[in-house]
């Protein structure tokens, strides 16, 4: 029987559109090992506003490299992106290059569009080559059967070892009506901080233009998607893709239309931290207190990303000494003596010593499904957070036998 992780105990409910101007369809192109589709194609009804946050390992996949080049020649603009689960058509040389420049053509011939402004990812196993005659087999039925109710097929093709799709909806008022924003994206291994094996869309219907939107996923991804971490390793293919159709116009206050499009990139990270692999319980670490900026990050992605940690809480174990290993080895600028730490709100550390608190209770703190320990530096006014989950033998089974 699968591993039921908390994302998939939690079931959210999935959006049932897109926003206006956008639309997507799915198929089965026998990538992924197993039932269900594996080809997602999402397009726009014309070139619109498009940006990328791509993966900066050096073997990055043969997509990528398509992605950075697109986006460079089309000024930040797109009609269209492709995704394929179940091959990552990385490291696979001139051929992989190749299979990626086809699967472009092929799209941007159905849309109607430049090969510049079509975007593509895959997501699987490295090495393997791309199926790449099934995959464009495809192309004409998900060109005829677009539809903007396709949010949840669109989630559920794009999945690898996720046990359950991931989609977000947010909605603020624009200038030719209500905005919307919708997210869809897969994890579930390989996720740290400078991306990771996730691929994510947010998709919007509000008029924005292509260094706007450029600057705006940068900056929600940096707080979301590069605040967490399942297993310390990044990946050759991650991407979040943002494309903006601007049907509903301008948004009414620039800033609360910001907030919803974070607040988008937030659920989609913590849904795939909720749903890691092997995952029993989310770990949030807050780092509070901090002088600068750059020390509550690293307290908060040390303190996340320490195995000890992460074990101990796999166990349900208070065993507290863990967490402040892991601070002291940090750089951030504190008092040791100053130090508070706490977990669910009950304290664990402060003044140098251990505090008195009931030790039943505390174990029952670190088997919460959604595990919160606090840090305060007591040295600023700085404060950050690192979203994590435990690390179980389950992890270690799913990941023993990926290729065979």
């Amino acid at each position: 029987m699968p591993h039921e992780t908390p994302h998939a105990r939690a079931a959210p409910p999935l959006p049932t559109a897109w926003p206006r101007g956008i639309r997507s369809a799915t198929a089965a192109a026998g990538i992924r090992r197993g039932p269900g589709d594996d080809l997602l194609l999402l397009a726009a009804e014309r070139s619109v506003p498009a940006a990328a946050i791509l993966t900066r390992n050096r073997f990055a996949a043969a997509p990528i490299e398509r992605c950075r080049a697109h986006l460079a020649a089309s000024r930040g603009r797109a009609q269209a992106i492709l995704i394929n689960a179940g091959c990552a058509n990385a490291a696979t040389g001139a051929a992989g290059a190749a299979d990626a420049l086809r699967s472009v053509d092929g799209v941007a011939a159905l849309v109607g569009c430049r090969r510049e402004e079509v975007l593509v990812d895959s997501t699987g196993v490295i090495g393997p080559r791309l199926p790449i005659e099934s995959l464009l087999a495809r192309l004409p039925d998900l060109a005829a059967s677009l539809d903007e109710r396709g949010v949840a097929n669109a989630a559920r093709a794009i999945m690898t070892t996720d046990t359950a799709p991931k989609a977000s909806e947010r909605r603020v008022r624009g200038a030719d009506g209500e905005i919307s924003i919708v997210g869809i994206a897969k994890g579930a291994g390989m996720i740290h901080p400078d991306m990771a094996t996730m691929i994510g869309i947010v998709a919007t219907d509000a008029s924005i233009d292509p260094p706007g939107l450029d600057t705006l996923l940068r900056r929600c991804g940096d707080r979301t998607f590069n605040r967490i971490s399942i297993d310390g390793d990044t990946s050759t293919n991650d991407a979040v893709f943002a494309i903006a159709s601007g049907v509903a116009g301008a948004p009414a206050d620039p800033a609360a239309f910001a907030a919803a499009f974070e607040a988008v990139c937030l659920d989609l990270a913590r849904m795939i931290v909720a749903d890691g692999e092997g995952a029993t319980r989310v770990i949030e670490v807050e780092a509070i207190g901090a002088a600068i900026p750059q020390d509550a990050r690293e307290v908060a992605a040390t303190i996340g990303s320490s195995l000890l940690v992460r074990t101990a809480i796999a166990g349900g174990d208070p065993n507290w000494g863990r967490i402040v290993a892991a601070l002291g080895r940090t750089r951030a600028a504190y008092d040791p003596q100053r130090i508070r730490i706490s977990v669910g709100g009950l304290p664990l550390f402060a003044a140098g010593a251990p505090e008195a608190t009931d030790r039943a209770a505390l174990r029952q703190a670190f088997s919460a499904e959604h595990v919160q320990l606090q840090v305060d530096l007591a040295a600023g006014p700085h404060a950050d957070r690192f979203l994590t989950c435990d690390l179980t033998e389950e992890y270690i089974r799913v990941n023993a036998s990926m290729t065979t």
